[in-house]
């Protein structure tokens, strides 16, 4: 392959892995969002639920940053053509992560008395930008069919990917809590993970229905017998997820860690399928990869940064995971 052909390949590559990153450690941070109980007596475990994301939630939307950012600078076809019709969905998104980061901050600072009102707008943020980004997905899956069908199958994604975090997130709160708001978050996961197992459902039956390049790759050989093995795992996972989330409130927590990682591997599967399905094209059925990418010398110019950028990023993530690695504690600024 030339240098004009590899080149575009390498930046989809870190744009999709900051993708799906992002989806996986944003989206919890957003669950637990979603997923807090704003009733006054439960303060002491909003404070918690709190506490288990704040040193990670802003470094998490660092991948947001990065994933937009490549799409910019190496696909501005691509950039201009998918914003284009996701405008006031990205405003809204954009809206719900500032909304959610202002009321993280002054909640964490403010007096006791103001606090209850800080979590109603941090969660109503952190809904806001769930339901954006799922309804984005929805309109990318049916091809930006903006028609009545096209609108209701967005917002059904819309619903099903908030659930998708509300789940990722609930299995985060029973990694890293204890005692009655681990039981809490096991029974909103169970509650939240069917939804999502519907939502994967939805975006197959759909997908091929709407897209007759997806529909060719779905339904042909040998690719059909690599795919058939994603819905295996996926049902599999959803399965064991709330058999676990059943029984760990009631264990020794020795296996807190696992629904989490099953979560995990459950974004991994449909983050490929979606691959899959619409690779070489950026956006559905109208333009590739290649049509949409810059200039070969200024994607050889970007690589520098992005050979440099990239690993103290994952460096860094893995850091700031390790150094608050254990059980949450209440967030307290000294």
């Amino acid at each position: 392959m030339t240098e004009a052909e590899v080149l575009p390949l390498i930046f989809a590559a870190v744009m999709a892995l900051a993708i799906f990153i992002y989806a996986i450690l944003d989206g919890y941070d957003l669950g637990v969002g979603i997923l807090l109980p704003l009733q006054a007596h439960n303060k002491p475990r909003r404070d918690i639920m709190i506490g288990s994301i704040g040193p990670f939630w802003d470094a998490n939307e660092t991948w947001l940053v990065l994933a937009v950012g490549i799409l910019l600078i190496a696909f501005p076809a691509a950039h201009g053509a998918i914003f284009h019709d996701l405008y006031l969905a990205t405003a809204m998104m954009l809206a719900g992560l500032i909304v959610r980061g202002v009321a993280f901050d002054f909640r964490t600072k403010s007096a006791n008395q103001y606090h209850h009102g800080w979590d109603y707008v941090f969660k109503a943020g952190s809904l806001t930008a769930a339901l954006a980004q799922g309804y984005m997905l929805g309109m990318y899956v049916t091809g930006f069919n903006h028609t009545l069908p096209g609108y209701l199958f967005g917002a059904l994604s819309a619903v099903c990917v908030a659930a998708a975090y509300s789940t990722i997130g609930a299995c985060w709160l029973v990694m890293k809590t204890e005692g009655e708001l681990q039981a809490y978050a096991a029974k909103q996961g169970r509650k939240a993970g069917w939804l999502f197992a519907f939502g994967v459902s939805a975006v197959c039956i759909v997908n091929p229905l709407v897209n007759p390049h997806v529909a060719d790759i779905w339904f042909s050989l040998p690719t059909a017998l690599g795919l058939f093995i994603i819905p295996v795992i996926c049902l599999a996972m959803f399965v064991l997820i709330d058999r676990l989330l059943k029984y760990i409130p009631d264990s020794n927590d020795q296996l807190c860690w696992l629904p989490f990682a099953a979560c995990v591997l459950i974004f991994f599967c449909c983050f490929q399928g979606l691959l899959i399905s619409f690779y070489p094209y950026l956006v559905p059925g109208k333009i590739e990869l290649w049509q949409a990418a810059s200039a070969t010398a200024s994607l050889r110019f970007m690589l520098v940064g992005v050979v440099i950028v990239v690993p103290v990023i994952l460096l860094y993530t893995a850091f700031l995971y390790r150094v608050f690695w254990g059980k949450a504690t209440q967030l307290k600024y000294y």
